[in-house]
């Protein structure tokens, strides 16, 4: 009789309350797709299972919920402890137990991966002192009010250091399970599991995450406000009375948070980030440059590129062109 075949990877799930299910299935669905050649998902080459101290399903803040399949114990069973967290509230917060087998795991050497807002609960945890991570733009600031001494890296899908490999969530766990697939199972097979879910390439982590340019970070809380908003309704822009309106302030006063915060007006600022997202677009997709103007928010294509053409020195297919010509040549 045949051994049993010993997974190359094998993955615990730690899911805090309220997780996030998006983090959790991107990552999981790259593991089951690279398990098995028949494409039977089954759990040959990678294994995966849901921890629980409890055994009490796991609720996401979708509503969905998950079964745990195995209890905390023995974390050198898994090559790695995977955290998934969610809302950032107090219904999130995971217990002691959760916290001890966790750094029972990093004292074992068992490298530690956060997902989205599983970052946090690392860091609470005292699990990332001395380590750089990855949080998404939208919780950068957020991080910087928590905690101290530890600035977060918000410009990257992922970030891997030696043991801790942290991600903003989303779409980037895919990358961070391709990148884990890769490192334990070869490249066919990270490339064929991101094909199956109908991912072209993957991506490397230094590559950006689709948020605010870094320099507009701010303390300002009116600021900031204003810049979520902004992010959120590129394609309809606000005016500055508009955005003023809604929170709750003169357009006077906000014209001022943004001089004082910026060094830009507020529609100066909102141009900066529609910009920053056209350009992402233009590298990183092949969406015509009117698909990408109308995205962004631009009155038409020629508007665009005439914008584009000023910030970069450049019409946007030039751009487009001269970017891919650099990266062929890269290769």
């Amino acid at each position: 009789m045949k051994a049993p075949r010993i997974p190359k990877l094998r993955v615990g799930f730690i899911l805090a309350p309220r997780f996030t299910l998006s983090a959790f299935a991107n990552f999981v669905d790259i593991l089951r797709l690279a398990a098995d050649d028949d494409d039977r998902s089954r759990p040959i080459r990678c294994q995966w299972q849901v921890l629980s101290d409890t055994g009490h399903p796991a609720r996401s803040s979708s509503g969905i919920e998950i079964r745990p399949d195995a209890p905390l114990s023995r974390p050198k069973d898994y090559d790695y402890i995977v955290l998934v967290g969610g809302l950032l509230n107090e219904q999130s917060r995971i217990g002691p137990e959760y916290m001890d087998f966790l750094r029972l795991a990093a004292e074992s050497g068992v490298p530690l991966v956060g997902l989205c807002t599983g970052v946090f609960l690392l860091h609470e945890a005292g699990l990332l002192d001395g380590y750089k991570c990855c949080v998404s733009w939208f919780h950068h600031e957020d991080f910087l009010e928590q905690f101290e001494g530890l600035t977060p890296i918000s410009d990257q899908i992922f970030v891997a250091d030696r043991d801790r490999l942290t991600c903003a969530g989303g779409a980037s766990s895919s990358h961070l399970a391709a990148f884990l697939v890769d490192r334990h199972l070869g490249r066919a097979a990270a490339q064929k599991s991101l094909h199956i879910m109908i991912i072209d390439e993957a991506q490397v982590a230094e590559n950006p995450q689709p948020g605010l340019p870094l320099e507009l970070r701010t303390q300002d809380p009116i600021v900031r406000k204003a810049l979520l908003r902004i992010q959120q309704r590129l394609q309809n822009p606000y005016s500055t009375s508009e955005l003023a309106k809604s929170l709750g302030v003169s357009s006077r006063s906000l014209e001022r948070h943004f001089q004082s915060a910026l060094k830009l007006s507020p529609s100066a600022t909102a141009q900066r980030i529609r910009l920053a997202r056209a350009k992402s677009l233009i590298e990183r997709t092949d969406r015509t440059i009117t698909d990408i103007a109308h995205t962004t928010g631009f009155s038409d294509a020629a508007h665009f590129s005439r914008t584009f053409s000023k910030l970069e020195g450049m019409a946007p297919a030039a751009y487009r062109a001269a970017r891919r010509s650099t990266s062929q040549d890269a290769d």
